[in-house]
C-alpha cells in the first residue's frame, strides 16, 4: 500500500491525494484542481471544450470536473474565497517587483 492512497471518485476522472495539490480535488493524474475548472467555467466563462483543449484534457474529464463541483459547490467556493483572500494578502505584503521598476521608469505611483 502506497504511504499517500488516492481517493478515487466520478468514474477514475477526479482524484484527491494528501499531498498533492493541497490534497484537494483534481483530475486524475494532473495537478488541476476541481476549483481551477470551476473558475475557468463560471468566472470566465470558458465551455467545456474550450478548457479542455486549452489544457490537453479530455472532455470527459472537464464533465466530472464540473460534475464534482457542483455536488461539493459550497465546500469548493469556500476554497476558492480562502485562496482568493490569501492572494489579496499576499499581494499586499508583496509588492510586485514588475510594478515597481515601472514606477521608477515611468514615474507611475506605486499604489
Amino acid at each position: 500500500m502506497s504511504p499517500n492512497p488516492a481517493k478515487v471518485c466520478m468514474d477514475g476522472h477526479i482524484e484527491i491525494t494528501p499531498g498533492v495539490a493541497g490534497g484537494k480535488p483534481r483530475i486524475a493524474g494532473r495537478r488541476i484542481k476541481v476549483q481551477q475548472v470551476a473558475v475557468w467555467h463560471d468566472r470566465m466563462g470558458m465551455m467545456p471544450d474550450e478548457i479542455a483543449d486549452e489544457y490537453g484534457l479530455g472532455l470527459a474529464d472537464i464533465h466530472a470536473a464540473l460534475a464534482y463541483y457542483f455536488d461539493h459547490r459550497e465546500a469548493i467556493d469556500q476554497a476558492i474565497r480562502d485562496d482568493d483572500a490569501f492572494a489579496d494578502a499576499l499581494r499586499k505584503t508583496s509588492p510586485s517587483l514588475l510594478r515597481q521598476k515601472f514606477a521608477d521608469i515611468l514615474d507611475w505611483p506605486e499604489g
